[in-house]
């Protein structure tokens, strides 16, 4: 059978060749110690891993090095907010936080462990992770849905002296930045200089605006499927409400095409979609970042029509943004330096890094390197290293 999916970049897709492959799942446990002999049988089992127990009994910062810990991420998720399929359960989310963790090994070296929970409940989700903490080093939370993931990603992070993130707000944050630096580059602008709207008010959308303001783009205007969030609208809420005061500097109201009116760039963060006619009051030389996947806010071909720059979450179009670029390197700095947070000033440079690769050949259809590019993941944690260093 065939999947009702667009091919990837000229890939036949076929259910057969899909089911086929995820036969068994994508992970599996090896071995990193010898069992050949009653020898090897008593180092790695009784008697001998009593001694490392006791050793951490004494002094917990030995389970940094004598256990997998310090290597393993857990990917956890309940399933309510996953890839563009929503609320489809932690069951049928597993094969996609495996693909999470088979990304991490592949692109990090890092062990990982997916972890679907059947509970929706913040309560029960943060005291689910707090009581395994001392089996992993670090939290990756992936497809939870707004506004909930906020609040346990923010307890969270409170709660367990190691790296936490929400990659579906933070590892999109990451490579937009890298992506809009380049973008801007091209266009001859600075980022400072740049007017964006962003369409869409979760978790990516929240994540993208904050890691704009935070690498200095002053006017930033978020856009929710009622209109342009603003002071005045009565309907706003928690963190919405925050954002209120925080964008929108020149006080704009309406919708897509006030939002629009002159603005340098378009970043799309949501399931919605934004008129052509919208889009035609954009400036000269504008850029458009439709990243809804599988079905973009416009389609790249109406976008080029009116944007020197376009960008998608599609593979099978130019400038991908992609999550991959990003969330192997940064957890893998955080590890390597022993990070207790993943800090802004981390994302920040982890999207510095990606930026800078692509930028050694720049061009409106390359302003982010290949998910596949071997160089991204190590240098990506190595200026979060950096980054954690004290004086930072």
């Amino acid at each position: 059978m065939r999947v009702s999916t667009t091919p990837s970049a000229g890939i036949d897709l076929t259910g057969e060749a899909i089911f086929q492959a995820h036969l068994g799942g994508k992970l599996e446990i090896g071995l990193t110690a010898p069992l050949e002999d009653r020898r090897d049988l008593s180092i790695a089992y009784t008697p001998g891993v009593a001694e490392v127990s006791r050793a951490i009994h004494r002094d917990p910062a030995v389970a940094y090095t004598h256990t997998w810990a310090s290597r393993l991420v857990a990917v956890v998720s309940d399933g309510t907010a996953v890839l563009g399929l929503g609320n489809i359960g932690a069951g049928a989310s597993l094969p996609v936080m495996e693909g999470k963790s088979a990304l991490f090994k592949r692109f990090a070296g890092l062990n990982s462990i997916p972890l679907v929970l059947e509970t929706t409940d913040v309560d029960e989700i943060v005291e689910t992770i707090v009581r395994l903490r001392s089996s992993f080093g670090a939290v990756n939370l992936e497809d939870i849905a707004a506004p909930r993931c906020f609040e346990i990603e923010t307890r969270l992070i409170e709660a367990l002296n190691m790296p936490v993130t929400h990659d579906d707000q933070h590892g999109t944050a990451v490579v937009v930045l890298a992506a809009l630096t380049n973008a801007a580059t091209v266009i001859g602008r600075e980022l400072a200089a740049l007017r964006v709207v962003i369409s869409g008010a979760g978790a990516a959308g929240i994540a993208v605006t904050d890691i704009l303001l935070a690498a200095g783009v002053p006017d930033v205007t978020l856009v929710d499927s009622r209109g342009i969030i603003h002071p005045d609208r009565g309907d706003l809420t928690g963190i919405k409400a925050t954002y209120a005061a925080r964008t929108n500097p020149r006080g704009v109201t309406g919708g897509y095409e006030n939002a629009l009116d002159g603005a340098n760039v378009f970043i799309g963060v949501s399931s919605g979609t934004v008129p052509e006619e919208a889009l035609a009051r954009m400036s000269k030389d504008a850029v458009v970042f439709a990243l809804s996947n599988p079905d973009p806010e416009v389609h790249p071909d109406v976008a080029r029509r009116f944007a020197a720059v376009v960008a998608t979450g599609r593979s099978d179009f130019p400038n991908q943004i992609n999550n991959v670029l990003a969330f192997p390197g940064i957890f893998r700095g955080a590890l390597d330096a022993r990070a207790t947070k993943i800090t802004p000033a981390m994302k920040i440079a982890a999207a510095h890094a990606i930026a800078t690769i692509a930028a050694e050949d720049l061009t409106c259809e390359h302003i982010v390197p290949s998910p596949l590019d071997e160089r991204v993941a190590p240098a990506v944690a190595a200026a979060v290293m950096q980054a954690s260093s004290p004086g930072r």
